[in-house]
């Protein structure tokens, strides 16, 4: 078996892998950092590159975090492995040590995390995400309660207390890098979804 820190490196290491930023630059935008919100994730790269790149974007770093968990459930270690290795994986998102721990916000990673750990919880997280971002056309309120929607529907869903608790874990650092989006929106400062930034 592969020992369990090396797991948790390892999906580290896959969670940093920088998509968004990779596809903003094959759609010409030199450093997605520099750019709109500065945000390594698909909402900015769609802003900044257009909708297909930003769609792409999205696909891809829910990937590297379903993939992370799903080769973790192949491992046979504890169970507390998988949940961990998609808490690394979104933490390898936020803070990637190939772009200087100058990451993204971890949704789309930390959607894809839970993906095979708790479908039915994801699932609600998704679909709570799409409806409150269409209602108020704004994707961090949409992220945020979705990430509230995803820690609780973990629980309420019966998923291993490991995985609702990392769920948990991992919402309440999703919300807390939407923290200076919240404090745009008190203000009336936060675009919009289709908005250019100004």
């Amino acid at each position: 078996m592969v020992p369990l820190p090396l797991a948790l490196v390892a999906a580290y290491l896959l969670g940093a892998i920088p998509f968004s930023f990779v596809v903003a630059r094959l759609w010409g935008v030199r450093d997605v950092r520099e750019v709109g919100s500065g945000n390594v994730g698909a909402t900015n790269v769609m802003r900044s590159a257009g909708k297909v790149p930003g769609a792409i974007a999205f696909v891809l770093d829910a990937a590297k975090g379903a993939v992370a968990a799903w080769l973790a459930t192949r491992l046979g270690g504890p169970e507390w492995l998988p949940p961990a290795c998609a808490a690394a994986a979104v933490a390898g998102h936020m803070y990637p040590v190939f772009l200087g721990f100058r990451g993204g916000k971890g949704v789309a990673t930390g959607a894809g995390a839970f993906l095979p750990l708790a479908p039915w919880a994801t699932l609600i997280a998704f679909v709570t995400f799409a409806v409150v971002a269409a209602a108020t056309r704004y994707v961090s309120v949409g992220s945020v309660v979705g990430a509230v929607a995803l820690a609780l529907g973990a629980w309420a869903t019966g998923a291993p207390p490991p995985t609702w608790v990392a769920a948990t874990l991992v919402s309440a650092v999703v919300i807390w890098k939407h923290r200076e989006n919240l404090a745009r929106l008190a203000t009336g400062r936060e675009n919009k979804l289709g908005a250019v930034k100004s």
